[in-house]
């Protein structure tokens, strides 16, 4: 197996810790590049719902009817056609702060290579339904598998960022006939946090989601970014406009279910067991590490070093390749589109691995 290393442009750090709305965060000693505490810059943007009904997507969405814990839910994706003969088609899996809508660069590129991509947002994010019940990859994962078999389709290649990485690894394990390739984008899961992160109570995690500021989500975003640009503000405003309408205490409870899900469930030690070819692209100035703030400091000070934990799963992956991207942090294909997509068409588009 051979590591590709991509030069990325550089970049200033950006980090500051943000409240638990984030599932994870960066190092409190790196360098910080914050916004100040300013006026809201969302002040006069209409509120939005716990479907986030008014905000845009850049495709047509559709909805599929399903259930998690026995309550009716709707999970609402994005399906998008082949540009030309399709090869394939790319099942997308989005990170625990994100919603399908940030794949927009790595659809437009993949549809353009050949690709047919469905983009689904997981129940509990983006437009999908939010009940208040216990949230499990395993459940996520068999809910994308149906919505899947309504669609017709067999076979997919996956891509799959942050904590869409360890719904990835799940599903790939539970449906290793129907994954035939699978990308791991700076992957949550690639250790086990709950060695060092102590278990939080339910109402502890409300009352510091309900304490989050535009302030201080939008440094938590920027913990992500070593290059945080105006176009990554969309990211905030999402979140604000949430918080201004009457949804917020439920979308807040989400939140909350969804970290415990993270908490509960390390993927690590499924990656020997990954038998289909797995690409890791690994922005290098990666950080993360899931429930910081929870742990005392001495006790993470090794976890959250991507470019080891890239190192790691490749040796524990049997049929791995790592792409380690220097300059980058947690979402590079939002901080380096065209050259994410080049990376992962070069994957998909080989025949032997």
């Amino acid at each position: 197996m051979k590591t590709f290393r991509v030069l990325a442009t550089a970049a200033v750090v950006a980090i500051l810790t943000g409240l638990l709305a984030s599932c994870a965060n960066n190092s409190p000693s790196s360098a910080t590049a914050a916004a100040p505490a300013t006026a809201s810059l969302y002040a006069n943007a209409a509120p939005l719902d716990l479907r986030l009904s008014t905000w845009p997507y850049p495709y047509p969405t559709k909805e599929f009817k399903t259930s998690l814990q026995g309550v009716p839910a709707s999970m609402v994706y994005m399906d998008v056609a082949a540009k030309g003969k399709q090869k394939g088609v790319v099942l997308l899996f989005h990170g625990k702060n994100f919603s399908s809508d940030y794949w927009a660069p790595t659809i437009a590129g993949l549809t353009q290579a050949g690709y047919r991509v469905i983009a689904p947002d997981q129940i509990g994010f983006g437009k999908s339904s939010k009940p208040n019940v216990p949230y499990h990859f395993d459940d996520l994962a068999t809910n994308t598998k149906a919505l899947l078999k309504s669609l017709g389709v067999n076979q997919v290649s996956v891509i799959a960022n942050s904590m869409g990485g360890m719904v990835g690894i799940r599903f790939a394990r539970l449906y290793p006939q129907t994954v035939q390739k699978l990308v791991l984008e700076n992957p949550l899961g690639l250790e086990d946090y709950s060695k060092d992160i102590p278990p939080q109570q339910n109402d502890n995690l409300l009352k510091l989601e309900m304490a989050q500021t535009e302030t201080s989500y939008r440094r938590f975003l920027q913990s992500y970014f070593p290059n945080w640009q105006p176009a990554y503000e969309k990211f905030v405003e999402v979140y604000v406009r949430v918080q201004k309408g009457s949804d917020y205490p439920a979308y807040a409870m989400t939140s909350v279910l969804t970290y415990q899900m993270i908490a509960e469930r390390p993927v690590v030690n499924d990656l020997p067991e990954l038998k289909m070819p797995v690409l890791l692209v690994i922005g290098q100035k990666d950080r993360t590490v899931f429930g910081r703030r929870f742990a005392p400091p001495e006790a993470v000070k090794s976890l959250g070093n991507f470019p080891e934990l890239g190192k790691k799963a490749q040796a524990a992956i049997p049929n791995a390749k790592l792409v380690p991207i220097d300059n980058v942090g947690h979402v590079p294909h939002v901080e380096v589109p065209d050259l994410f997509v080049t990376t992962v068409v070069q994957f998909l588009n080989q025949t032997k691995n």
